[in-house]
């Protein structure tokens, strides 16, 4: 029995030796894994305390560095660099550092902050499967976040802030179910956020601040846990996020919200923080946040708030801050916000409010601002006083008076201006057009010509549009409506109420643009509409709140499908290109959009610059100019015209003669590319193909057309074809004076066009004679070559 007792004390004690030894054996490994990152990291400074003496599992935990060991393993690791630390040298891999890390797989806490590290993020750092915590903020990661990221399923905290990650958040991070901490803020993320968010029921810290995420936030109302929401610095918007009401902190500031506060927010009895300002919220302010139970941060400044506060309004008592600044309030400031702590901060400058200071617009201002954008005041139905119906009488009564004596002065002198008028030759309103360059000038039909009436099109009225309007119809400006860009503006694609496409370009003022210019150019281009040209629909006007001046210009035109002419002639990608008949007609259509610039309107526009890419497509195919000389934002808009229409005869003669041809050469590098099939994009490109033309008309005809597009060299006829190079070559002479007139163009494209249609004819009736074809066409277009253009 002793020797049975003695034998297993033995075993015993062998056992536990060999799991000491197992134990130091593993932590070793550890060790060296510790020394392999003080290694990578560069030797930061926090860590300079690790050597071979270094009791890691026992060493004193500090603001810097901390190791934390569980059953001889590491679990935890924090190394926290110097604020602003800067990246690693460019020998550091940020796969070797992961590869390393991940040798220690008992990690359930890592936070490595601001030590320099850079790359994109490996997804190696799943293999720690057991982690909980995962903080890399202030470091320099960039690419996208890693979709493996997902399969850290014990994950409760990822904190990423103050890197360069761009593209979406991952949207297999609605799968970490144990979330309770979010936190990607300052980094370059995009896109909309996935709907999968609304699967963290345990989420309690949602901070995504300045990043450019866009689009409606998921609906998180069913996270119950959900107390902070950080949304600030993005593009996020329009509709307010729907949160459980157990939410504490709200921060929604600078970002693209525009409808009004819900209803529900007024319940919200948890909320301590809330800091909406800096957006384009409209619609009555409810003054009962002032009195939520837990509120102590109030931040609404820079909105289209509406509505009346009064004096007898209640606060919370714990409230220390509130801003209402810059919006459209009107009434008395609340008593209680002025009489409560003496810690309190009241901001309150830029609304309508009766304080007697210089601080506040008057009570117009923000009426005015408020039917601008489309809030209609509220009125409550109260029954009138007799001294408010006697009142409404007396001004009734004057106000009659006033109209009719109005009514009549407006008649007797329309009566005088068309005898005027009917004495006045029409030419002398030609010359005399600078004198009158007003709003008079568009407004008044004896100054748009006969064929700026016989072109115009059967669209829709022209109007001024609201600014939600605008933000409906483009999903408040989407992304993925956004067509394209310039220097000074961009375009946005959008659907109205009817179902119809519109384009609209938005335009940012500059302090010294001329408001007065701008409103000559938008009441010119609610007249400019031809067939060929693409029509502006309307206008939407943005204004500062301070002093109403125009910070934005919307302007909507008719929405062109099937993008430009380059596409359909030398698109290396096109599926379909246009055909030879097509072609001349496109060309005709170009040519007559200009001509009616030119000589449609009165003073006309000349200098247009059109190049191929200006000129779209509709469905129809039909050839619109969608680019021409109106600069909007210039400031010698006013004079530019005056100029045109200024000087002896002699001389506007000589400038509009010039400047018609500028044009003319303009269109003759577009009929370049519609004949040789080839993109032109530089004048020495331009000069090759010209003089491969110009060759091309003393050649025979096989000769002929191997300089035209393949696509349409065996369907066009060599008449028609010959007509249109020589046309190209004399519009692109050096000399203006001998460019041909644009009425000349047209008459030569028309000619070509009835010649390839007459040839096409022929082919099917032998009785016609070539000759007496060639005869007719000749009458018809001379008889037609003064009205070709309308």
């Amino acid at each position: 029995m002793e020797k049975d007792f003695g034998l297993k004390i033995l075993l015993v004690l062998h056992f536990l030796l060999h799991s000491i030894c197992l134990s130091e054996q593993l932590l070793s490994s550890q060790v060296q894994t510790l020394f392999r990152i003080q290694n990578l990291l560069n030797y930061p400074p926090a860590l300079s305390s690790w050597n071979n003496d270094t009791n890691f599992c026992n060493t004193e935990q500090s603001s810097t560095v901390t190791v934390i060991c569980y059953e001889e393993s590491i679990t935890q690791l924090h190394i926290i660099g110097g604020k602003g630390a800067s990246a690693l040298p460019e020998n550091f891999s940020i796969d070797s550092f992961v590869t390393t890390l991940v040798k220690i797989p008992s990690l359930k806490v890592i936070r490595l902050v601001s030590l320099g590290l850079w790359g994109p993020l490996p997804s190696k750092f799943s293999r720690l499967s057991l982690l909980e915590i995962l903080d890399l903020s202030s470091n320099y990661f960039q690419g996208d976040i890693p979709r493996e990221i997902s399969s850290l399923t014990s994950l409760q905290t990822l904190v990423l802030d103050g890197n360069k990650f761009t593209g979406r958040l991952p949207n297999g991070i609605g799968s970490l179910i144990v979330l309770a901490v979010l936190s990607v803020r300052n980094n370059s993320l995009d896109g909309h956020l996935p709907d999968t968010l609304g699967n963290l029921h345990n989420l309690r810290v949602l901070a995504l601040s300045r990043n450019n995420f866009t689009g409606d936030v998921p609906d998180l109302s069913s996270l119950e846990n959900l107390q902070i929401l950080d949304l600030a610095d993005n593009s996020f918007g329009p509709k307010f996020p729907r949160v459980s009401s157990k939410i504490q902190s709200i921060v929604l500031r600078n970002n693209k919200f525009t409808a009004g506060i819900p209803e529900k927010v007024q319940s919200y009895n948890h909320l301590e923080h809330m800091d909406i300002s800096s957006n384009r919220f409209m619609g009555p302010f409810p003054p009962s946040l002032l009195s939520l139970p837990s509120i102590t941060y109030l931040n609404v400044a820079g909105n289209k708030f509406t509505g009346m506060v009064f004096e007898d309004n209640q606060c919370n008592a714990g409230l220390d801050f509130v801003d209402l600044s810059t919006n459209l309030l009107s009434g008395r400031l609340p008593s209680c916000l002025m009489t409560g702590s003496k810690h309190r901060i009241v901001h309150f400058s830029n609304n309508c409010l009766a304080t007697g200071d210089s601080s506040q617009h008057p009570f117009s201002f923000c009426r005015n601002e408020a039917l601008a954008v489309g809030i209609l005041p509220h009125h409550q139905k109260q029954k009138p006083s007799p001294k408010v119906v006697l009142a409404f009488i007396v001004c009734g009564s004057i106000t009659g008076g006033v109209v009719l004596v109005c009514a009549t002065i407006l008649i007797v002198r329309n009566f005088l201006a068309k005898e005027a008028a009917r004495k006045t030759p029409t030419r002398l309103i030609v010359e005399n057009a600078s004198s009158t360059y007003t709003l008079k000038l568009f407004t008044d039909a004896r100054y748009v010509t006969q064929a700026m009436k016989l072109g115009s099109l059967s669209l829709p009225s022209y109007r001024t549009f609201s600014l939600e309007e605008l933000k409906v119809a483009t999903n408040n400006f989407d992304a993925t409506t956004f067509i394209g860009n310039n220097s000074d503006s961009q375009m946005y694609r959008g659907q109205v109420k009817d179902g119809s496409y519109i384009a609209i370009r938005c335009l940012k003022m500059k302090q010294f643009n001329n408001s007065q210019n701008v409103m000559h150019h938008i009441e010119l281009m609610s007249k400019l509409r031809h067939h060929h040209l693409v029509s502006t629909l309307g206008h939407c006007f943005e204004c500062y709140l301070d002093d109403s001046s125009v910070s934005r210009i919307f302007l909507v035109f008719e929405y062109v499908p099937n993008g430009t002419l380059r596409r359909w002639i030398s698109d290396k990608h096109a599926k379909r290109r246009l055909t030879w008949t097509q072609r001349i007609a496109t060309a005709i259509g170009v040519a007559r959009g200009i001509q009616f610039l030119q000589f449609g309107i009165v003073p006309g526009i000349f200098s247009n610059n059109i190049k191929i890419t200006d000129i779209v497509l509709d469905q129809n195919l039909v050839a619109k100019i969608c680019s021409y000389n109106l600069p909007i934002l210039a400031e010698n808009v006013k004079e530019k015209f005056q100029n045109l229409s200024s000087g002896s005869k002699e001389l506007k003669s000589v400038r509009a003669n010039y400047e018609e041809k500028l044009d003319v050469f303009d269109f003759g590098v577009i009929l370049l590319e519609i004949i040789s099939g080839r993109q032109i994009n530089t004048k020495n490109e331009a000069q090759v193909i010209q003089n491969q033309l110009q060759e091309s008309i003393m050649a025979n005809e096989v000769a002929r057309k191997t300089v035209v597009d393949p696509a349409i060299r065996n369907s066009c006829s060599d008449e028609s074809l010959k007509t249109m190079i020589e046309i190209c070559s004399r519009c692109l002479l050096q000399d203006a004076e001998d460019r041909p007139s644009v009425e000349d163009v047209i008459w030569n494209l028309q000619f070509a066009a009835q010649v390839q249609d007459a040839l096409k004819r022929d082919s099917s009736s032998s009785d016609a004679s070539p000759i007496s074809h060639l005869y007719n066409l000749q009458t018809n277009l001379s008889c037609n070559s003064k009205t070709a253009w309308i």
